[in-house]
């Protein structure tokens, strides 16, 4: 996937969630930052980052940051693409290639089950399967973690995802992880063992858990190669 217009500039702080102060042209800007987890370890002042500029005219904020340089003391910098959104569409790009299905498979988007609403529905030939996709941001020492924060609705997406399994139909999760340089993935048990937990519990129930780490751009994200997943969480 690929973003129009990108600027680089240099991140300040970030009052909250939602914005963030630049540097942008010898000036302070406030932007939109597109992903509302904590990102603290990549969001450091002083840090490289990058701006999309949207096609709205009537928005608050003419940017959104998207993504980052990371700093990693003695190592050179690790472009990051941080932008939540991205990674269902990088997905359904790479899908509709004949990753993981054939490439004639039937590919929507949003499709409810149970109680919860899907990222995706894959019908190829005589199979259904859903599929979930997690964005993941946050890398230490090459070992890409989900998820930064505590998330209960992820817990509630991997239940529903068992349901759907024992329901006949196939199951899966896809982590895209948005950066390159990692070694394997591992759900992050310090921040919300609760997630952990669904994560093994779904796995022991059939539900196939995939994760590929990305080439990264400042305008640009595609899903690369496969990385291995280790569900012990040491």
């Amino acid at each position: 996937m690929r973003y129009k217009k990108v600027i680089p500039a240099k991140f300040l702080s970030r009052p909250n969630r939602f914005i963030a102060r630049v540097e942008l042209d010898e000036k302070e800007v406030v932007v939109h930052v597109k992903n509302t987890g904590r990102c603290r370890e990549l969001l450091i002042p002083g840090c490289a980052v990058f701006l999309a500029e949207s096609d709205n005219p009537d928005r608050k904020t003419k940017y959104d940051l998207i993504a980052v340089n990371k700093i990693r003391p003695g190592k050179s910098e690790l472009p990051v693409n941080m932008d939540s959104q991205l990674p269902n569409a990088a997905a359904e790009e790479w899908l509709k290639k004949g990753n993981l299905f054939s490439s004639e498979s039937e590919i929507r988007r949003e499709v409810s089950f149970g109680k919860s609403r899907f990222d995706f529905q894959i019908r190829d030939g005589a199979k259904i399967c859903y599929l979930e996709v997690k964005g993941v941001t946050l890398e230490h020492d090459g070992i890409a973690m989900f998820p930064d924060a505590p998330t209960e609705r992820g817990v509630k997406h991997l239940m529903e995802l068992v349901e759907a399994k024992k329901a006949g139909y196939d199951a899966a999760v896809l982590f895209v992880i948005q950066m390159k340089e990692i070694s394997e993935f591992r759900p992050n048990d310090a921040t919300h063992k609760a997630f952990g937990d669904a994560l093994r519990f779904a796995h022991e129930n059939g539900v196939k858990i995939y994760a590929y780490d990305c080439i990264v751009t400042p305008d640009s994200m595609v899903l690369d190669s496969p990385v291995r997943v280790n569900l012990s969480g040491n």
